[in-house]
């Protein structure tokens, strides 16, 4: 499908947000504040034991309560269908499948009764009586399957063993890192209607086509029949991307009572519903020559992951490609434990790989006694892919210099424990960051009516990056409108399907859709004026005309053309709609050049007291190759979000598993510790590089990338301040004293 082009008079612009009003005056309706007539409310009743089954179930005392409408257990559920594998795996089992227990707050029963509180007060009256096993947590535990290289992602390219045999410098080191869990603001919420036959669900989802697909196989009807609904989310990344057993028991409640249902998780309960970052260990062993370039690496890297279920991990996605490593083979491994299943989180597994490849980069420098920096640019990648093609772009080279720069990296002393500001270690740190390039196949539709406005529709969510805007911002550029005469209608599976908002691929793709389906869309005028005499646009092609104020004219004379309104008016019609696909994964396949992601470098100073342990974090400068970035303001909010979280991961995030029952001994905001205002300092962002040459749009995506090296920046620069090398993260007082 060929595209229009990108001009600049919105796109790019610092804009603020089209929604931000309606969310800071608090009109936006999230699915917790979703309420139906007649709705009845649904709450959970938990596992209070990792391993084992069900022996009996006691809900007399519950179904005798005020209000309570039903209690569903395994016994009384109906056998559902199931749901179909996606890109990132399987679908979590359905909690009420069995009498089997699997991890620690597994849904064994959910209550429904007319308010929350008698469901929740019904809830606290089920009694379960337990046949508990000893639970397998823990990813060295004897008793845990292993599972090798599940996803196929190993990669192995030269002999690395003898390789690292030659080395004349050689690391080898393991990095571990703690689960960590998701916690969006707003709590993940169902609110589920049927029709006779038809479920309409308004869903925490950051994927709507994948969610119908899951309930439509689930309750064996068609996928029409089911509609996705979340045109807004408070918040998400990644716990959004699997449909949660939670979301079925909604629309199951409802189905069997014949009324809506609500079903709210509370705070605890996100912990062990909705996933969490994996744990991790990585040995790295990697090798050098005495100029600093790379001669091997081995990278062997263990996830844990739940007792029957699969996940992706994409631990070693991006390895092969982030330097030019000589030789190099990675090897995957999963642990299944009793565990609540992971899912994804920010960058999954590229914030987890780039804390220990680059943690190793920085030993590796001290081992040679080379400028970290200058390590990187020695082993740049200027290929990638399997196949080892040039990149569709890469401006990583410029990311390293222009953050240097304002960060004043050439200032940094070598020696650890050489720079001081009274009672403080001061420490430079830095990273390097190459993010997996990824694109589904999207659709789009526009349409424009008598009144000339637009409308963009898709399936497509926003779950708090901006998605409204850009969309809004691209589509009013390519059809020559204001801003404010285009309405953006995403978050509904009713609508073109789109990709989920994950991977960092949903800009990308949605910008290609909608850059051919304006192409389509002023196609179609031009073909309703194709004879008509009255025209000065009769009989020209796409290629020969413009759009300016709602005008479509001819190339270099505004004044011979005709508005949009003007067109439908004389022709009788109301409006005229198109629509655009793109498969980019496809175009991928057949390309001359590997389709890049963002690239960027992360430099960070620390600041460690010596005789206390205090760690802050006083300085980040992030310098980001993010392609075409279609709004300077939401783009820049992306890399600060994700700076923050890579704070927490580096210093703070830790889920903590009680290893002899598999509970979750901090699944609260107040034992759960996460940066706050007074951890972050000024974050400085500034993008680089030009648009990329593979996608027609030219954009990378930024939402993930802001996390990835963050984590190894901090704990490079803990080493460069104190002399410590950490390589488990999170990092605690306890282990600078």
């Amino acid at each position: 499908m060929s595209s229009l082009p990108i001009g600049d008079k919105l796109v790019g612009r610092p804009l603020d947000r089209v929604d931000g009003v309606v969310k800071v005056t608090g009109a936006v309706g999230y699915p917790t504040d979703v309420t139906l007539p007649g709705q009845a409310h649904a709450v959970l009743v938990q596992s209070t034991v990792g391993a084992g089954r069900i022996a009996a179930i006691d809900t007399a005392a519950a179904q005798a309560e005020p209000g309570v409408l039903a209690v569903i257990t395994h016994a009384n559920a109906p056998k559902l269908g199931d749901a179909p594998m996606t890109g990132l795996g399987s679908a979590p089992r359905f909690p009420l499948t069995d009498d089997r227990i699997i991890h620690y707050g597994q849904h064994v029963a959910v209550v429904v009764a007319e308010t929350r509180e008698q469901a929740t007060s019904a809830a606290r009256l089920v009694v379960v009586r337990y046949e508990s096993e000893k639970p397998a947590i823990g990813l060295d535990n004897p008793h845990a399957a292993v599972v090798h290289n599940a996803w196929g992602l190993e990669v192995r390219r030269g002999d690395t063993e003898e390789a690292l045999g030659r080395a004349d410098v050689r690391i080898d080191e393991t990095y571990t890192i703690a689960a960590e869990t998701n916690n969006p603001l707003g709590l993940f919420a169902t609110v589920a209607a049927w029709d006779g036959d038809r479920l309409v669900v308004h869903d925490c989802t950051q994927w709507p086509t994948m969610a119908r697909q899951a309930l439509a196989a689930q309750f064996g009807i068609p996928e029409e029949n089911v509609r996705v609904l979340v045109p807004y989310l408070g918040g998400a990344f990644g716990a959004g991307l699997r449909n949660w057993g939670h979301t079925t028991l909604a629309a199951l409640a409802a189905r069997l009572l014949g009324r809506p249902v609500k079903l709210v998780l509370s705070r605890p309960q996100m912990f062990s519903s909705v996933g969490h970052r994996a744990a991790c260990r990585q040995r790295i062993r990697l090798g050098a020559d005495d100029t600093g370039h790379f001669v091997a690496l081995d990278q062997d890297s263990v996830a844990s992951l739940g007792i029957v279920e699969d996940n992706l991990s994409a631990i070693i996605l991006s390895t092969a490609e982030a330097y030019d490593w000589g030789s190099v083979a990675t090897h995957d491994r999963q642990v299944r434990q009793h565990i609540p299943n992971p899912g994804f989180m920010r960058a999954p597994g590229h914030a987890e790989c780039g804390f220990a490849l680059e943690s190793a980069l920085d030993e590796m420098a001290y081992r040679l006694r080379i400028d970290p920096l200058e390590l990187r640019l020695r082993n740049f990648a200027a290929t990638g892919g399997p196949a080892g093609r040039p990149w569709s772009s890469n401006a990583l080279r410029e990311c390293y210099a222009v953050g240097a720069q304002r960060f004043g990296w050439q200032h940094r002393t070598a020696e650890p424990r050489s720079m001081r500001d009274g009672d403080w270690l001061v420490g430079y740190g830095m990273a390097g960051v190459s993010f997996t390039w990824y694109a589904g196949a999207c659709t789009a539709s526009m349409t424009i009516d008598r009144d000339g406005g637009a409308v963009l529709r898709s399936a497509a969510t926003d779950i708090g990056t901006g998605t409204y805007t850009v969309a809004a911002q691209l589509t009013a550029e390519l059809l020559g409108l204001p801003l404010d005469r285009v309405r953006v209608e995403i978050g509904d599976s009713d609508l073109p399907p789109a990709p989920q908002s994950g991977g960092s691929g949903l800009a990308g793709a949605l910008a290609a859709a909608i850059q051919g389906t304006a192409r389509n869309l002023l196609s179609a005028f031009l073909e309703t004026v194709a004879a008509d005499h009255r025209s000065p646009l009769r009989g020209r092609p796409v290629s020969e005309v413009a759009v300016t104020d709602g005008r479509i004219h001819l190339l270099g004379d505004v004044s011979a053309g005709e508005s949009y309104a003007d067109i439908l008016s004389r022709h009788g019609l109301d409006e005229l709609t198109a629509e655009g696909s793109v498969d980019l994964a496809s175009a991928a396949a057949a390309s001359a050049v590997a389709p890049a992601g963002a690239f960027a470098a992360k430099f960070v100073e620390v600041r460690v007291d010596e005789d206390l342990g205090r760690l802050r974090v006083s300085r980040v400068v992030s310098a980001v190759d993010g392609g075409r970035i279609l709004n300077e303001k939401t783009a820049r909010s992306q890399i600060i979000g994700g700076t923050v979280m890579g704070i927490g991961m580096a210093m703070f995030e830790d889920t903590v598993y009680d290893p002899d029952t598999g509970r979750i001994a901090n699944a609260t905001f107040g034992d759960y510790l996460i940066p706050v205002n007074a951890d972050v300092p000024d974050l400085d962002v500034v993008f680089v590089g030009e648009p990329d040459g593979f996608n027609a749009s030219g954009v990378k995506g930024v939402g993930e990338v802001g996390v990835v090296g963050v984590a190894a920046a901090i704990a490079n620069a803990v080493h460069h301040a104190t002399g410590r090398r950490i390589r488990s993260l999170p990092i605690t007082i306890d282990r600078l004293l």
